[in-house]
């Protein structure tokens, strides 16, 4: 799975590459990445050099140097591991964090973004736009979102947090305008625990109630699973 997603992406990279001299490209981090990332990483047909790389969430509240950080997972599992033409980062150490928001909203729409690579949560959810957050609508594009107790229990389940109580309770979030606008989405979703995230994604009606769901009205997007998560 993890392979064959990221033969995808290394095929949609070059697509974009062949038509202007950059792309930009948005990641998801988490252990569900894990296989995708690493395949990445491995394939020399991708031009680094031309690719500006944006991360779709990071949590509020930890230390700079927690490895749960979003920005620290993927520094050690793809931006130290090729030589992107630049990374950007969201600052989850910013003093004002609503500030932070409108600095990355604005990197993002002086970049915009050619695919994203994400996966989706055990309540549906893509990026941190949970069920009681989430807006197809959002006039935004990065915003400030509390975190539902079943996505911070996935944090627990994925071993990311010992207990409940250590996750965040806040984070900084790409809302899904921002996220769907791209022209390519690659969305990994492993695991027998994302399988009813997955069946809602594929047969639920389209609405906030399912954010995945959105899915299904973009033009290239590609769903990957594995026998677990189907």
């Amino acid at each position: 799975m993890g392979a064959a997603a990221a033969a995808q992406v290394a095929a949609w990279l070059r697509e974009v590459l062949s038509g202007q001299p950059t792309a930009n490209v948005i990641f998801a981090a988490a252990p569900s990445q894990n296989d995708f990332l690493a395949a990445l990483t491995t394939d020399g047909s991708i031009d680094w050099p031309r690719i500006n790389g944006f991360h779709m969430d990071e949590y509020v509240g930890l230390a700079s140097a927690a490895p749960q950080l979003f920005g620290n997972f993927l520094k050690g599992k793809l931006f130290d591991k090729a030589a992107f033409r630049s990374v950007f980062y969201i600052d989850s150490q910013a003093l004002d964090p609503g500030a932070e928001c409108a600095r990355y909203a604005a990197l993002l729409r002086s970049h915009p973004p050619d695919l994203v690579c994400m996966g989706i949560g055990e309540n549906a959810h893509i990026a941190f736009n949970d069920p009681p957050v989430a807006d197809f609508r959002d006039p935004a594009w990065v915003k400030i979102v509390s975190l539902d107790d079943v996505c911070r229990q996935q944090q627990v389940n994925d071993g990311c947090f010992a207990r409940l109580d250590d996750v965040p309770e806040m984070a900084i979030t790409l809302t899904i305008p921002a996220l769907v606008q791209a022209r390519f989405i690659s969305c990994v979703v492993p695991g027998i625990r994302k399988r009813r995230a997955v069946a809602d994604t594929l047969h639920a009606p389209i609405s906030e109630n399912v954010p995945s769901t959105i899915l299904r009205t973009h033009p290239d997007a590609i769903l990957f699973v594995d026998n677990d998560s189907i």
